[in-house]
């Protein structure tokens, strides 16, 4: 297909819906694969619009349902497509028999993905249990917490998972309604600039009638551990190029982020919150907000989750006296009996000589917004952790307990 036409660099008011669109047409994507659901919906609204007027030449397909449309990206992208597909909520759990063979044929799709509740409440606002129960199925995955890192988290993992060193399919995060529907300013930038980032997808084994092989995910067991040791050295190997890819990104955009945490006002805290998401931008706010009134918070901020940053979040969150977790996802059962971030940050401070206490705020729970009084009580209960030497209990609701 041909490639975008020159755009100049420029800046536009946009939501992180539309930011994702404007991504996907930047990569010059070839299939798009859509099916509704909110918050995403408005991400194929804007991409169906720039294919009906020309802005990208690409094949837009309409699913009828969400297995459909991750049937349809993996075939498109066996074929030698670069793709892109998207989903919320429920309907990123429609389609999860589709996960493990995207990835286990080594198909780098790309899935937008904004956060809803799951039913129930089922509620329109951000909770990321939907993309965290497939957070082990050979995707990469991470959050942006506004409209400009969504766009630039696109094209990132684009590079990212092309890479022939990786060829994994990416889950590129945001808050429904936090990222989705609140709009800010996006730097959109050269289209040269996105040529010399990203280059044409080539997939070294495109299903093609002239060079014939072969893909599937039946085979014999015996075949089995091989591929998944294949697909386990994948996502270690991808590390490596996930640091590279960001430091290409800084050279070439101007924009420098952190491949694995954003530390914030980390320097001379006591306490810090351990999040991923857009709560952060309210953290930031609740943060400067306490520091006024003299106490050691801060905040470490997860921006990447597969492949997890062990040995980082080890390094930076040994360096405090008490670490909160805020969940905002469900891990009913779990070794907190509250989220799923609280084990993963535990098992990293394991193996550390200096250990934090560790706390679980389930926060924003049913796509609520997490307010200024919220971030005062979990930095109070962290406090109290910090001058007791120990936890109350390893879980709070907030919102819900004195």
């Amino acid at each position: 297909m041909p490639m975008l036409a020159e755009q100049k660099k420029r800046t536009v008011r946009i939501n992180g819906c539309v930011a994702s669109a404007q991504a996907a047409k930047y990569a010059d994507v070839d299939v798009i694969a859509a099916y509704p659901i909110r918050p995403y919906t408005a991400t194929m609204m804007a991409l169906a619009q720039m294919v009906a007027n020309g802005e990208l030449d690409a094949e837009y397909i309409v699913a009828d349902s969400e297995h459909s449309q991750l049937s349809i990206a993996h075939g498109a992208s066996s074929s030698g497509a670069r793709v892109f597909t998207g989903s919320s909520g429920v309907g990123v759990q429609f389609a999860y028999e589709l996960y493990s063979p995207i990835s286990g044929s080594r198909m780098p799709v790309q899935m937008m993905i904004a956060d809803r509740t799951l039913d129930p409440p089922g509620d329109f606002g951000s909770e990321h249990t939907d993309a965290l129960s497939t957070r082990d199925m050979g995707w990469i995955m991470g959050w942006s917490c506004d409209a400009q890192e969504a766009f630039d988290n696109h094209l990132i993992a684009y590079r990212i998972g092309e890479d022939p060193r990786v060829l994994l399919p990416q889950m590129v995060c945001q808050d429904g309604f936090f990222v989705s529907h609140i709009t800010g300013d996006v730097e959109l930038p050269d289209s040269g600039q996105v040529k010399e980032f990203l280059p044409p997808y080539k997939h070294p084994y495109p299903l093609d009638p002239r060079h014939p092989v072969s893909h599937g995910p039946q085979i014999m067991p015996e075949q089995g551990p091989p591929l998944q040791l294949e697909r386990a050295r994948a996502m270690e190997q991808s590390m490596a190029v996930i640091e590279e890819v960001h430091e290409e990104f800084a050279k070439i955009f101007g924009r420098k982020y952190d491949p694995w945490v954003e530390e914030f006002m980390t320097d001379d805290a006591e306490v810090v919150f351990f999040l991923q998401g857009a709560h952060a931008v309210t953290a930031r706010f609740a943060i400067q907000h306490m520091r006024e009134r003299g106490l050691k918070v801060g905040m470490v901020r997860l921006r990447t989750i597969r492949p997890y940053p062990t040995d980082r979040v080890k390094d930076v969150l040994s360096k405090f006296k008490v670490v909160g977790v805020i969940e905002t996802n469900m891990g009913l059962g779990s070794v907190s009996s509250g989220g799923v971030l609280y084990a993963e940050a535990a098992a990293a401070l394991y193996e550390s000589q200096k250990r934090p206490l560790i706390l679980s705020f389930m926060a924003g729970m049913g796509g609520e917004a997490i307010v200024l009084k919220e971030f005062y009580w979990m930095t109070e209960k962290m406090l109290d952790a910090q001058r007791r030497g120990k936890i109350e209990k390893r879980t709070h609701w907030v919102g819900f307990e004195e």
